[in-house]
């Protein structure tokens, strides 16, 4: 199996992640066309449960199982490599098995405690998913490990394929059974995808199993671990990483309770309250498109950063997190002015029915989440990873507070949860950004990379919405529907992206070093011009 580089596993993983974010967002409005407004907040609150107990089962293992495989690679240590995954895989089938009759069990008194009874039947149903995820999450992680973003990104769109078709095609026949049989319908994709993707990645093991040893390997003096000093290996990066994610989600499982509550004490009905939910998860959805670069490219410098400290090669770990911070900016920072600067535009083309405001205020918090992500996948990269949950527990604990206070207050409602994410990302990045310069006695500013994409980004901004504005004028009157708001969304979008890109370029923000890291066939759509320009 041929490794890739950390570009090209950044751009497979991101290309697929962005696929299946699209795809989830292609699904939202016909899912809501078949369960409603308020069947959407319980459809949003019982993932927020179910995710909680896949990330307790799921997030610490399979990034241990990486970064475990990739120092031990890194040092020739191929033996040990195969049998810590072999291992981690065992712990993973059992906990799978182990939360899936949790979330079986406990699925009523989980539904009451988030304040959303009628979950009930869709958290009984979900229940399957978390051990076929848990299958996956290991060869994932061990694909990962080796370098090979292929398997990961190919089973990703699979699984979110086929939880798109089952979940339509359930809820739809159980809605007449009543909404909360529907949003139970809705959640048995989830389960199916998830089986079909563990079956494709065990298959792909089996075809692609062996390592490619190195030439006189043989001879080389290799450190071999027992099966105990493995555990323990597996032990030590994955607990810290699972209290870490375990922590945030746990929060947000806390915000499921808090929003809906605490929009009722600010006097907003139940039923109401449910709906401004269902806007939030929408929010969340629409930010989860471009975070899926973001996590694809933490996946891909993971093993990166890991295998640079694993051989002490410092000054290769600072070029890669530079590197990452920069590729952090350039992505992150557009996307967000793009999401305020078309909110409306955008969320009446995927007909989200309402919602828009929150992200006109809180697309920042996309920006603060990407931040905090490569800041934690740096830490857990060079070791401190209970240093990466002690900051995001603080996190965390100011963002419940703020959102308890601030989603009370009649004129804030559900833009209080907006910030307390804000409070919430903000604090630990400051944390996250001493501790990185300290540890690594590297100077790093975010400023500097992040303003030259903020300055281009900001004429984005004006141009694509000023584009959208005078299209949306011409062509209404010849028009006004869904189409125009279509088209004159879609060419605003590409005139934001050809803006930002020559924006860029003339600020020195592309380089002809970058592109270098780029796939060939794409450096030769850029027109000669633009490459004259570039420094």
């Amino acid at each position: 199996m041929k490794e890739q580089s950390t570009t090209k596993g950044f751009a497979i993983l991101s290309a697929a992640g962005m696929m299946v974010k699209v795809l989830s967002l292609l699904y939202i409005p016909f899912l809501i066309m078949i369960i409603g407004g308020e069947g959407y907040g319980i459809y949003g609150a019982t993932y927020q449960v179910y995710t909680f107990i896949f990330v307790i089962t799921n997030s610490g293992i399979p990034v241990a199982i990486s970064k475990l495989i990739s120092e031990l690679t890194a040092v020739g240590n191929y033996k040990d490599a195969v049998k810590s995954f072999k291992i981690a895989r065992f712990i993973l089938v059992i906990l799978g098995i182990l939360m899936s009759l949790v979330l079986l069990i406990f699925a009523n008194p989980l539904a009451e405690l988030v304040k959303f009874n009628k979950a009930y039947l869709s958290l009984l149903t979900l229940s399957p998913a978390i051990l076929f995820t848990s299958v996956a999450s290991a060869y994932r992680g061990y694909f990962q490990g080796r370098a090979n973003m292929t398997p990961t990104a190919l089973s990703q769109v699979i699984e979110q394929i086929m939880n798109i078709i089952f979940s339509l095609g359930f809820a739809v026949y159980f809605m007449k059974f009543g909404l909360e049989a529907g949003c139970a319908g809705a959640t048995i994709g989830t389960s199916v995808g998830a089986l079909i993707s563990a079956v494709f990645l065990m298959y792909y093991y089996e075809s692609n199993r062996r390592f490619k040893v190195p030439k006189g390997y043989i001879n080389e003096e290799v450190r071999r671990f027992t099966t105990k000093q493995l555990l323990r290996k597996i032990v030590k990066y994955g607990v810290p990483i699972t209290i870490c994610v375990g922590m945030t989600y746990a929060g947000n499982l806390v915000d499921v309770y808090n929003t809906k509550s605490r929009l009722m004490v600010g006097g907003i009905t139940e039923v109401n309250a449910s709906i401004l939910y269902g806007y939030l998860v929408k929010y969340q959805s629409l930010l989860n498109v471009p975070i899926a670069i973001i996590s694809s490219l933490s996946a891909a410098i993971l093993p990166a950063i890991s295998s640079a400290i694993a051989v002490k090669d410092k000054k290769l770990a600072r070029n890669k997190i530079n590197y990452s911070f920069r590729l952090c900016f350039l992505i992150a920072v557009p996307c967000a002015v793009g999401l305020a600067s078309l909110s409306t535009p955008i969320y009446d083309m995927l007909k989200f029915r309402g919602g828009e405001f929150i992200m006109a205020y809180g697309s920042v918090v996309l920006v603060l989440m990407a931040i905090m992500q490569i800041q934690t996948t740096i830490l857990q990269g060079i070791g401190k990873l209970f240093t990466a949950t002690l900051y995001s527990v603080i996190g965390i604990v100011f963002k419940i507070t703020s959102n308890y206070f601030l989603i009370a207050m009649p004129k804030i409602n559900i833009l209080g949860a907006v910030g307390g994410s804000i409070i919430g990302f903000a604090i630990p990045i400051v944390l996250n950004h001493r501790i990185i310069k300290k540890s690594l006695n590297l100077k790093l500013s975010l400023w500097i990379h992040s303003i030259k994409p903020i300055i281009a980004s900001a004429v984005m901004g004006a141009l694509s919405f000023g584009t959208y504005y005078i299209l949306s004028l011409v062509l209404g009157f010849i028009h006004k529907g869904y189409v125009t708001n279509t088209i004159a969304t879609v060419i605003a979008i590409g005139v934001g992206g050809l803006t930002y890109g020559f924006g860029l370029v003339i600020l020195g923000g592309i380089r002809r070093d970058d592109l270098n890291l780029m796939p060939s066939k794409l450096t030769r759509l850029i027109p000669q011009f633009v490459l004259n320009k570039m420094r």
